[in-house]
């Protein structure tokens, strides 16, 4: 069957193909990419308003399917996992994801999942961690990123960056928004992360 949503899942797939990193053609080829639509009810978030300055930003391999994400935004069903009472109305305003494919995503999948999140500038995604082993791959640069005990560090645009299950992360932006590939895989692909910092923009 034919959806409108086949040319996001095929440019997702082909921006991953074309990513330079042996943990990632791993992952890629370990994915049956022959999904089923699921049908969902379109969903908009208020961090929407950044794709177009992310799609301004992306590098030239990852622009088409930034592009098409930001021209079909109001068609998809955009996600949040937590709430104003977790961390406040300024990052639940700038804050989002889409799951391309997974357990909830636009395409099923129950092994893994995989998507786009989205953080407005000047924004902390606090130190968390989950079971899940994840994969991102910051299609903007700009951010800062940390790992562990380790101090935040910029990460480039096309950089893979490896959490492993269990493992503290976490992410601030800058002038700029974030806009990240994401894959979860080997552990609950829906599981709320366990915060463990808070959103209070402290320096190194």
């Amino acid at each position: 069957m034919t959806t409108k949503f086949d040319d996001l899942l095929g440019r997702f797939h082909g921006y991953l193909a074309s990513v330079d990193d042996a943990l990632v053609r791993d992952a890629v080829g370990r994915i049956g990419w022959a999904m089923p639509a699921r049908v969902l009810e379109p969903h908009s978030l208020g961090c929407l308003r950044h794709l177009d300055r992310a799609a301004e930003l992306a590098s030239a391999e990852a622009r088409p399917l930034v592009r098409l994400v930001a021209d079909q935004r109001n068609d998809l069903r955009w996600g949040q996992t937590y709430n104003e009472a977790d961390f406040g109305k300024e990052f639940i305003d700038n804050y989002g994801w889409l799951e391309v494919f997974g357990t909830r995503g636009h395409f099923v999948n129950d092994e893994v999942a995989a998507g786009l999140l989205i953080l407005g500038p000047d924004i902390v995604y606090p130190d968390h961690h989950h079971v899940a082993e994840e994969i991102y791959i910051p299609l903007t640069g700009g951010t800062e990123w940390r790992m562990g005990e380790g101090d935040f560090r910029i990460r480039a645009a096309g950089e893979v960056i490896h959490h492993a299950s269990k493992v503290s992360h976490a992410m601030r932006t800058a002038e700029e928004p974030l806009l990240a590939l994401y894959i979860w895989r080997g552990g609950p692909l829906a599981q709320k992360s366990k915060i463990t910092g808070t959103v209070a923009r402290g320096r190194d």
